[in-house]
């Protein structure tokens, strides 16, 4: 991944090292981002969802990029497949609302289309809202990802 002159003359790291950062931001990253993947998964079911859910996992990525140095973070994701799973969100998305569109429903059918519905209440009771969410999940937090390198990178 290229990194600006600026970064690149600082070695990839932030000006400030400090022992404490890593150590906590190394403790606190997993727990961040599995509450990340929480309030992907629940987002149909509690306040929240896709969009909160991706912020927090992609805030969580920048926090490591940050906390240790940008190769560090950009090995957790590299910038190239930052930019897949970003299409690779919108894709999703896209592909399922025309499952409707294929059985013969409207796009982005849910019921009607065939997806299950099961209990309300339950994890997997909005059929395909719950993909729906993941997918724009995976979006947010690759976006989120993808804007943090272009700035670092523009950084003169």
């Amino acid at each position: 991944m290229p990194l600006s002159d600026l970064t690149r003359s600082r070695g990839g790291k932030i000006p400030i090292d400090d022992q404490i950062v890593r150590i906590t931001s190394r403790l606190v990253v997993p727990f961040i981002q599995v509450y990340g993947i929480y309030v992907i998964l629940n987002g149909h079911l509690s306040p929240g969802g896709s969009f909160s859910g991706g912020a927090i996992f992609g805030a969580s990525l920048v926090l490591l990029a940050l906390s240790f140095n940008l190769e560090a973070g950009a090995r957790q994701i590299p910038h190239h497949a930052a930019s897949l799973l970003e299409s690779g969100g919108a894709l999703g998305y896209a592909l399922t609302g025309l499952v409707g569109v294929f059985v013969g429903s409207s796009y982005l059918a849910n019921r009607i289309a065939g997806f299950p519905m099961g209990q309300p209440g339950e994890l997997f009771s909005a059929g395909a809202i719950l993909v729906i969410t993941v997918f724009v999940g995976i979006k947010v937090a690759s976006t989120i990802v993808t804007l943090f390198y272009y700035i670092i990178e523009g950084e003169k």
